[in-house]
């Protein structure tokens, strides 16, 4: 334990303060705590019966309104301001009181019991708040448990690029000049081939397929120059991302993938 030479103690301009000043004023009230809290003048009724262990169906309706004035007259004292139902509830508890003391003839006390209505009032406000009670020791989310929350990240979809080489664009186009077998008969003049014509021809088959071979972009009997306008606009659709070049390493096949991104 401390002795009072290793107490600290407040300082006023640099010097230790041992004890109150005589000037110091305190006021009378500063000092006072009031303990209870109630929701009503049922809860304060309800706590002066189980304080006192009364039975509520056998309410002594004397001390429990002498009681009750007496906590009226103590929130009186310190000053705490009632609202209007404390007063009514004094009133009721006085009116019942005086009832209880008048003498009753014998036709009176068949009458109702004056306690009765009091006592309803009191046994299912003592339920509600038993109820309320348990509910709100039950576990409460974000307050006794928090949910735990995840998600997949979302990702990106990256469009894959062509990867192809010269030398492999070389062998593709190689291979497909050299595929068709030509054995013309007699020497027939054709009409100049339009790359945006053949673009326009290799989507409309798309639209159907979703997947074609090159060599079903042209016709035999267009010759290589069908072969080299097939190509061209293959690798037209292939460069604005309307198509996918894909190859078969297998058979060496050259297939055309749509995107289905349409022309613009």
């Amino acid at each position: 334990m401390k002795s009072q030479a290793q107490l600290e103690f407040p300082q006023f301009k640099g010097e230790a303060l041992t004890q109150l000043p005589d000037d110091l004023f305190i006021p009378p009230e500063a000092l006072e705590i009031y303990l209870e809290d109630f929701a009503g003048p049922m809860d304060v009724l309800l706590y002066l019966i189980q304080k006192k262990d009364i039975d509520i169906l056998d309410l002594d309706i004397s001390e429990i309104t002498d009681q009750y004035i007496q906590y009226i007259e103590l929130m009186d004292t310190l000053k705490i301001e009632l609202a209007a139902d404390y007063l009514v509830m004094a009133a009721t508890l006085a009116q019942i009181k005086s009832r209880m003391l008048i003498p009753q003839s014998e036709e009176e006390e068949e009458e109702q019991d004056p306690r009765s209505e009091l006592i309803r009032r009191l046994q299912e406000y003592q339920r509600y708040k038993s109820a309320s009670e348990s509910i709100s020791n039950l576990p409460r989310l974000d307050r006794d448990f928090f949910l735990a929350t995840t998600g997949l990240p979302k990702f990106q979809e990256r469009e894959a690029s062509i990867d192809i080489s010269a030398k492999d664009l070389a062998a593709i186009f190689y291979e497909a000049s050299s595929r068709p077998k030509f054995s013309a008969h007699h020497e027939i003049h054709f009409e100049e081939l339009s790359t945006q014509d053949r673009i326009a021809l290799i989507l409309s088959i798309l639209n159907k397929r979703n997947v074609i071979q090159f060599f079903q972009t042209y016709q035999k009997k267009e010759g290589k120059q069908g072969v080299v306008v097939a190509l061209l606009a293959s690798l037209d659709l292939a460069k604005d991302g309307h198509v996918e070049l894909i190859q078969n390493k297998d058979s060496n096949q050259l297939y055309l993938k749509s995107t289905n991104r349409g022309v613009h």
